[in-house]
């Protein structure tokens, strides 16, 4: 049924494009700071975090009045001065549509901008009906749309991030590739949860490696007997590990841990994430959290799945970094002898570079 209704929304999509006409061009856009701006950035966690860099940068270099559209599950993310003005939250409704059209319309934007990579039939239409002098988005097969586009870059080539940050090239902006990094900082008593935490269960003077085995599906769950494996090979280094998992995946959590090791969860993404800058190292399957990693420069270890698909996995931008990949559907073949082959290596250089420094 819900691949039934895919089908009619892009039908109706691609006769909408059709008969459409194309936006006025305008040579050259102008932003400046008593402009006002609209992003828009629906669906998933991931997609809000590595927005945040070409927001920060806006915010920072021309100091507009920036409002973004986010979606329930991912607002919390730009829930920060430092990137947004005002958060306007779309509860993804055909029905809700035209209301959020005629306030955005009130707000008389001075640019409207689609950051998302592929074709939304939501965002398409919201960017058909709102009204503003500048519309910026990718050039891709909705870009009629649009007054301004930028180059989709080649996502089998091409980092995530540094595809979003194509658009600072409208604004103008001077990107310095050693800088661009995601922001993401946790509410301060997410943090003091966190410090509590740790010094509650750890040795603060030793090293501090977290596994998180969550990661939003069953098919990047790696499997009870694996991370029971992977922590029993852990064992001899005695350093401190901390188990790390979503509310919902308490009982996998339960099992794996055997009561062996602390267990780290939250109900609240914010307290979460406030543990993973005190991590010397992160252990995760492909999920938001390698972005938080990236913003602290922890390192991460991945295990990823490139299912049909030659993108370049969405790997922490500034964390050394490292992982396992199938392309398989699901992590489930993933074998523990094929992740201690480079796990060890890389776990060891960071706890042999803790030891030395902390001698």
């Amino acid at each position: 049924m819900k691949s039934l209704e895919i089908f009619f929304r892009r039908l109706l999509l691609s006769l909408f494009l059709l008969f459409r006409k194309r936006e006025q061009r305008y040579d050259s856009p102008t932003i400046t700071g008593s402009s006002k701006v609209l992003f828009i950035r629906l669906n998933r966690i991931g997609d809000a975090l590595v927005s945040t860099p070409l927001l920060k940068l806006i915010k920072e270099q021309i100091g507009c009045e920036v409002y973004i559209l986010a979606s329930k599950n991912n607002h919390f993310v730009f829930e920060s001065p430092d990137l947004i003005d005002k958060i306007i939250v779309f509860n993804k409704n055909l029905r809700s549509i035209p209301s959020l059209i005629k306030l955005i319309n009130s707000y008389n934007f001075d640019v409207i901008v689609d950051l998302h990579d592929d074709v939304s039939s939501t965002v398409s239409y919201i960017m058909a009906f709102t009204k503003s002098k500048y519309k910026f988005g990718l050039q891709k097969s909705n870009d009629k749309l649009f007054t301004h586009i930028v180059n989709k870059l080649d996502p089998s080539k091409y980092h995530v991030i540094e595809r979003v940050m194509e658009f600072g090239k409208l604004f103008q902006l001077k990107a310095d590739s050693q800088s661009v990094n995601i922001f993401y900082v946790p509410k301060q008593e997410s943090v003091l949860l966190a410090d509590s935490f740790i010094e509650n269960h750890f040795n603060p003077k030793m090293f501090l490696l977290g596994i998180n085995i969550s990661a939003g599906s069953d098919a990047r769950f790696w499997g009870v007997y694996n991370y029971r494996s992977l922590i029993d090979m852990l064992i001899p280094y005695k350093f401190n590990i901390l188990l790390m998992c979503a509310e919902t995946d308490l009982q996998q959590a339960f099992a794996i841990s055997e009561n062996k090791i602390p267990i780290y969860y939250r109900p609240n993404f914010d307290e979460f994430c406030a543990v993973i800058p005190k991590l010397d190292l992160l252990f995760t399957p492909d999920t938001s959290i390698v972005h938080v990693a990236s913003a602290f420069k922890t390192p991460v270890f991945g295990l990823y799945v490139k299912y049909n698909t030659k993108d370049k996995i969405w790997s922490p931008y500034k964390s050394q970094f490292d992982y396992v990949v199938t392309e398989e559907p699901t992590l489930h073949n993933i074998t523990v002898e094929s992740v201690k082959k480079k796990f060890i290596p890389f776990l060891e250089k960071f706890y042999y570079e803790y030891t030395n420094k902390n001698l």
